[in-house]
Formats: C-alpha cells, structure tokens, sequence
C-alpha cells in the first residue's frame, strides 16, 4: 500500500522517474546506513540527470542534424591550417551570449558541416535550442509555409530558434520572393 501512495504521490509531483531507481537506491542506503537526507539528496540527483538526458535527447532531435557529428570525432590533422583555437573557442558558445553570427567557408570537403553540426552539438551539450538546416530546405519551408499560409508562424518559429545553422549557403542562387524572405529573417534574427 505504502508503495502505491508513494508512486502515486511521485506522479502527482511529476517526479516519476525516480520510481526508476528507487529500489536500487534504497538497497544502496540500507547497506550504507545512509542518512536520509543522503537518500533524497541521491534520489534528486537521478531525477536531474534523467531530466537533463531527457532534454538533451530532445534538443538533439528536433535539432535534425543529417548525422551525429561532434568536434571530437573530427580530423584536425587533415587541416593543419585550420586554427582548432578558435574552434574550440566557437565550442564554449561565447559567440551566441555575444549574438555574434559565425560564418564557416572553405573548399568541399574540408568539413565544413560537420564542424557546423560539432558547434550545435556543443550548443545543445549547453541546453541552447538549434536547428541544422540547408539553405534549399529553409527557402523551401518558408515558401510552402506562404502556400499554406502558415508563413508568418514558421517565419516565427526559425527567428526564435537560438542558433539557427543554414547549410549549403550560397550553393544555389535565390530568387524572388525565396531572397526577400532569407533576408528578412536575417534581418529579424
């Protein structure tokens, strides 16, 4: 009985995934004669951890990176004139309390995306919301979005995101109104 109230009581909270480890945990304090404020404190920090993962694995889907790409899975010593400093710098996230737009160019295939998605990866490591995107498939959104005419709520949702990562930029030329609008929602991030 005291179980279901107290699985009740934790769902009521919204502190459900506590009931995840609440067992293993309370073996661990018995053994341990752990306070109980120890107990709790352990029981928290799980519930922390689990919320943070759960956030991270959200940001990181809604996110649609095209693959899992992270600074450490990229070859520095393939671009030894690349400066990794400020790189690593870019990976603090000092750029976006700064509101400084990054550019990334350079040849094809000197990993300019995977860099660029490395970056969203340690923005959402940081619990900043991003979204990857190619320059076509943003244009392409925003003119289906006007067809529909849901333009001004996706207009919306993509100025609101935090880093907002186009693709591909320059790859294709734009033309009317696919310009217009890319520079309006420049202009309005």
């Amino acid at each position: 009985m005291q179980t279901q109230e107290l699985s009740s009581n934790l769902r009521a909270l919204r502190l459900s995934g506590i009931l995840d480890s609440l067992e293993a945990r309370n073996r661990q304090a018995v053994d341990g004669q752990l306070a109980y404020t120890e107990f709790l404190a352990m029981l928290l920090q799980d519930e922390v951890a689990r919320r943070d993962q759960r956030k991270f694995d959200t940001l990181l889907r809604q996110a649609h990176f095209r693959n899992h790409k992270t600074l450490e899975d990229f070859a520095f010593d393939r671009l030894p004139n690349l400066n990794r400093s400020l790189v690593h710098d870019l990976a603090t996230g000092r750029y976006l309390q700064e509101q400084a737009p990054v550019l990334i160019v350079g040849p094809c295939g000197t990993g300019k995306s995977h860099i660029a998605q490395a970056l969203g990866h340690c923005a959402i490591r940081q619990g900043v919301d991003v979204l990857f995107i190619t320059q076509g498939d943003l244009v392409g959104s925003l003119h289906a979005a006007r067809a529909t005419g849901g333009f001004d709520r996706r207009f919306r949702q993509l100025a609101k995101v935090t880093l907002l990562i186009i693709d591909d930029f320059g790859l294709k030329p734009m033309r009317p109104p696919h310009d217009e609008d890319f520079h309006d929602l420049i202009a309005e991030r």
